[in-house]
């Protein structure tokens, strides 16, 4: 069993580095992975559109070449990648988590995460998420052309940055999700594994893991799960040579 877990790359044009980065590492998967674990943020922004937008169209066609070669995809929708579609379901013949959910490998529980609700005290964003991802968001934003989608990405994912900066120094990333996944970790679930933060580690917690998977921005963080373990290592380690990044 071989699973890849990555998370947080908002891409957003094809010419850019981590986009083409991103092409390059899934065309590398093809035919030598199992399953192929996309924790959100993928997209910079991709919510409720039945159709593929423009920039977007060569992810898509990658991951499909995944699909056709026998590598199971699975997404947790993010904070910037909800309400899917049939693009993924149908399609991708994708297994999307809209708040998370639990995979088994090799008979290990995994709980996955994106990890926008990790921290039980921003209810400000709690209350925001909710109303994003109602039906009635669902609906309006299927009846906007894409160009202005893209504008209204543009702007939430500068909002989107400029709040983070701001969280990070009132909520540090580890004191957030260590009782998070401990919380999770003893419902049974043997691993959590998480995205949004942008900070890449791995902690042992009792019997228990928790893996954060950094980003696909700078970092190009990434972890593996192969030999009934897990490793986090970066796209940028492994092609220079070696390494990883702890």
């Amino acid at each position: 069993m071989r699973a890849i877990f990555l998370a947080d790359a908002h891409l957003r044009k094809p010419g850019d580095h981590n986009y083409r980065m991103m092409l390059d590492f899934l065309d590398e998967q093809c035919g030598t992975t199992d399953i192929l674990v996309l924790l959100g943020d993928i997209f910079e922004f991709w919510i409720g559109k039945n159709s593929v937008i423009t920039d977007y169209v060569p992810l898509v066609d990658a991951l499909e070449r995944l699909h056709q070669q026998g590598t199971k995809l699975v997404y947790v929708e993010g904070n910037h990648d909800f309400h899917l579609g049939p693009v993924f379901t149908r399609r991708l013949q994708c297994q999307v988590f809209p708040d998370g959910g639990s995979i088994e490998l090799d008979g290990k529980k995994v709980f996955l995460a994106h990890g926008d609700l990790a921290n039980p005290n921003d209810l400000g964003y709690r209350r925001l998420r909710k109303f994003f991802r109602s039906s009635l968001v669902r609906i309006l934003i299927r009846t906007l052309p894409n160009f202005l989608l893209l504008r209204i990405g543009a702007r939430a994912g500068y909002e989107s940055k400029k709040n983070y900066r701001g969280e990070r120094a009132r909520w540090p990333t580890r004191k957030v999700l260590i009782p998070y996944a401990e919380a999770i970790l003893a419902t049974g679930q043997q691993a959590v594994v998480t995205g949004h933060f942008h900070q890449p580690f791995h902690e042992k917690l009792g019997d228990g893991e928790l893996i954060a998977l950094g980003d696909w921005i700078t970092q190009f963080s990434y972890a593996i799960y192969e030999d009934h373990a897990f490793t986090l290592t970066s796209y940028q380690a492994t092609t220079a040579g070696g390494g990883s990044t702890a």
